[in-house]
Parts: structure tokens; C-alpha cells; sequence
């Protein structure tokens, strides 16, 4: 799609004030479903830490085309939005009165009535459900939460798209072996070759100093109760609005990429380290996530070509495409 085409972008942006916190907008993005699945289901798109609901942008644009190319007249509407201190959003007032911000509970919390006004506003008469059975988009830190809002909040999460999650359940530091711990043994932790003792204990701190729960964040989330939260990967089991499990798909980094990534800038961690023991770990993860839904209803993990961290930013069209096909499997259940 050309720059001149993406101006005239279809999605309508607002702002909106949620009852329980009336003094705060909420910044989101829309754009109106038709047929039977505008009816019944809404997608949500969630964000992680790093980035706002812009960076869905390219992913909707596609999708909206590939509507309108193939006259597909029947899908649910679209939402995006800026959590309470992301973006064009306002700070959470919640934050004002607790000492470390607003943690997972009080986001989930959020997104609920969050959604339940937007479908008050925007669903229309024709349809047919007080609340929509919901269609999770989310990369890194959203996907948590939407795993989160699923557990919490049995029967109302349909699908999910999990992008590259954050491994829930790690500190990010214990993913690599303690340099300074008694009886260190390079050769026994598995240190690569070429790949120094000082290497490791430099990147296991910069991995402290940038991703540990406890490490603040410009929204502030706190995090330091999500891996109690989600201490595993597959479990607990979540259930959709029939009873079975919900449609998951699971979409992993390309491992090249991101140790690529991960060799630059700030982290500046060897490639070799990232291939040794994060890349191992989150493959892992992934493949946990595979099993929180009926074996048949579980897509991947899937590796994301040339993709790093953001895929929606690096592949918006194979995004696109995997919403897609989740939505058909939605609608198939109808």
C-alpha cells in the first residue's frame, strides 16, 4: 500500500471517558464491522510497553483492503487503544493513590469496562449480544494481558493472536546462568565459544537494568506480581464462550533477527547469548501457549521471517493474514 494511500486511513479516532475514572481519557481508534460477525464480536488490538495503538496501523489498513478487494461483507469491528499512560492517553488516576501504579489486575479491569462502553456506543441495533465475544490481537506485554483477561474473565475471549508474548513467568535475568553464583562453570552453563565470562554477567545486567518486572515503565504498570499471576506457560486452560477452548495462535520471533536486534543499541548482548539461552527459552514459552486451548483450536508456534520483537511493525500483511484466518475459524463456530 503507497504513503498516499495510507493517508486516508479508515480508522476514526475519539476519545472516551470511562465511568469508574471520568477524569482521564482514554484515546482509541475504530472502525465499524458489518454482517453477522459486527453483531456479535469485536476485535481489540493490544499494545505492549514499547509503542501506542499506532503501530497497528499498517496491519488494519491491510485488512480493511483486503475487505474491500474481495467484497467481504461480513467481519466485526476494530478496535485499538492507548492504555491509561500510553500515548495520547491520559495518566491512570488509579496511580495517584498507589505508590507503584496500576498492575494487571486494575489493566484487565480497565479493558473490560472499557469494552463494554465502546459496545454500548458503537454496536448498533442490530445486535445481539450486551457484550461481545472478543477476538485478542496483542503483542509482547498485551499479549499477558489478554491472556490474562481470558483467564480472569472465563467465556468472553473467543480468539486470540499472541505476537511474540512476554514470557510472563520470567524475571528475563534468570534466563541466563549467574556468572557470580558459587561453582560457576562456563564450560557446564553451556557458555558459546567466543563468548566471555564478562560477556555474560554485561548482558544478564543490562537485562536487569531494562526488562525485570520490577524495572519502571512510562505507563506505569507495575509488573512485579505477574509472574506470581502466570507462573505457567500451558496452564491454567482457558475457555471461550461455548465452553471449548478459545482459537490461539501462536507467533514467535525469527530467531536470526532478533539476536541481531538484540546486538545493538543499549542491550548490545552477543548474538551468541541470545541463540544460547533467551531464544532457547521463549521457544518454549511459546510452545506452552500452544496448550492453553483444546489441542484442535491451537495454531503454532510459528516463526515470523525476517521479523524481530514487533511483528506487526515488520510483517503487518502476515499479521493481516493470521487475523484473517483466526476470524474464519471464529466464524465457522457460529
Amino acid at each position: 500500500m503507497s504513503d498516499s494511500e495510507r493517508r486516508d486511513s479508515p480508522i476514526g479516532h475519539d476519545v472516551i471517558r470511562l465511568p469508574h475514572k471520568p477524569t482521564a481519557p482514554l484515546k482509541y481508534g475504530f472502525v465499524q464491522g458489518r454482517g453477522r460477525l459486527a453483531e456479535t464480536h469485536l476485535v481489540v488490538f493490544l499494545n505492549g510497553l514499547i509503542g501506542t495503538q499506532s503501530i497497528w496501523e499498517r496491519t488494519i489498513e491491510e485488512l480493511v483492503q483486503q475487505w474491500t478487494e474481495s467484497g467481504n461483507s461480513n467481519h466485526p469491528s476494530l478496535l485499538t487503544y492507548d492504555r491509561y499512560g500510553q500515548g495520547h492517553s491520559a495518566p491512570d488516576p488509579y496511580d495517584e493513590t498507589h505508590g507503584h501504579g496500576h498492575d494487571l489486575h486494575e489493566v484487565v479491569r480497565d479493558l473490560h469496562l472499557f469494552v463494554s462502553e465502546i459496545w454500548k456506543q458503537k454496536r448498533g441495533q442490530a445486535a445481539s449480544a450486551s457484550f461481545p465475544k472478543l477476538v485478542f490481537v496483542a503483542n509482547s506485554v498485551g499479549c499477558v494481558i489478554g491472556r490474562f483477561f481470558a483467564e480472569t474473565r472465563p467465556g468472553l475471549v473467543t480468539a486470540l493472536l499472541l505476537l511474540d508474548s512476554n514470557m510472563a513467568n520470567s524475571d528475563q535475568v534468570s534466563l541466563f546462568p549467574d556468572p557470580d553464583a558459587p561453582g560457576f562453570d562456563p564450560a557446564a552453563a553451556g557458555l558459546p565459544d567466543g563468548v566471555t565470562v564478562d560477556d555474560l554477567r554485561k548482558t544478564r545486567e543490562m537485562y536487569r537494568e531494562l526488562f525485570h518486572p520490577s524495572v519502571p515503565n512510562p505507563e506505569s504498570l507495575d509488573r512485579r506480581s505477574v509472574p506470581e499471576l502466570l507462573p505457567h506457560a500451558d496452564r491454567p486452560h482457558l475457555v471461550g464462550p461455548d465452553g471449548r477452548g478459545p482459537w490461539i495462535t501462536v507467533v514467535g520471533h525469527d530467531w536470526d533477527k532478533f539476536a541481531a536486534d538484540c546486538a545493538h543499541g543499549v542491550l548490545n548482548s552477543p548474538k551468541a547469548l541470545t541463540n544460547a539461552y533467551v531464544n532457547p527459552a521463549w521457544a518454549r514459552y511459546n510452545q506452552g501457549l500452544t496448550r492453553l486451548t483444546d489441542d484442535e483450536r491451537a495454531d503454532g508456534p510459528m516463526i515470523a521471517d525476517g521479523c524481530g520483537h514487533f511483528i506487526q511493525s515488520q510483517d503487518p500483511f502476515l499479521v493481516a493474514r493470521l487475523l484473517q484466518s483466526l476470524l474464519e475459524k471464529v466464524d465457522s463456530d457460529l
